[in-house]
């Protein structure tokens, strides 16, 4: 996908399919009537917790985190949202409210329509109903995974972890070694479940270590094969 691509319905509607496999004909007119594309700036609320979901959502360009917060407002981030993936649609599948917020991590373009013409798509189309299949049965592993990784491992671990799913989610810019994102510290240390003094401390031993380096907000990876064993060994 072009990283500054212009986006309209048309095209939406084609990204769309493209991830469902392919769809023609009545369906494709239908997703092309009813979709829509919002942009949001980085740090506005895609949709909030306690809020009832009406539509279906997918990013088109641009991050978005969805977290959670727990006790005493400390927010955690469940996970990041890439291009080309859906969000928001679990509670209405579960018929229930959100559980979690999205907010966007910088400038996103997202294509929405109601999940009530989803439903009826996925009624006539086998592809559709195996995409959404799929795509929970992969997040409940990942989360599966992240339960006793955040619960089990030491904090050098989790840390470890945390890089590498950023690096997972965001990929490198084009020096190849910098992630291509700027999280607070305090973002990666909710990623990571530790509080954002230990994250400091933890990353300052890391560079210590020549594993990564930090320029304010922008962290290279500068040893990822140690970083894995870290995260390996718990």
């Amino acid at each position: 996908m072009a990283k500054h691509k212009i986006w309209n319905t048309d095209s939406a509607a084609k990204e769309v399919a493209n991830l469902w496999g392919g769809i023609e004909g009545e369906l494709l007119a239908m997703l092309k009537t009813h979709i829509q594309i919002t942009k949001y700036k980085k740090g506005e609320i895609i949709y909030d917790n306690g809020t009832i979901p009406k539509e279906a959502m997918c990013l088109l360009a641009g991050k978005v985190k969805i977290y959670k917060d727990g006790i005493n407002g400390k927010s955690q981030i469940i996970r990041v949202i890439k291009p080309s993936e859906f969000l928001g649609f679990r509670a209405y599948f579960a018929n229930e409210a959100y559980r979690t917020a999205a907010m966007a991590l910088d400038n996103c373009v997202v294509a929405h329509f109601p999940m009530t013409v989803l439903m009826k798509m996925l009624q006539s189309s086998y592809n559709i109903g195996f995409y959404f299949i799929k795509y929970l049965s992969i997040e409940i592993g990942k989360s599966d995974d992240r339960t006793v990784n955040l619960t089990q491992k030491h904090i050098r671990a989790r840390l470890a972890e945390a890089l590498l799913f950023l690096l997972d989610s965001y990929g490198l810019a084009k020096d190849g070694c910098t992630l291509d994102c700027s999280l607070s510290r305090e973002d990666l240390a909710n990623i990571a479940n530790m509080t954002t003094s230990n994250c400091i401390r933890t990353l300052s031993s890391f560079v210590t270590e020549g594993l990564i380096s930090t320029n304010v907000r922008k962290i290279k990876i500068l040893n990822e094969e140690e970083l894995k064993n870290i995260a390996e060994r718990g």
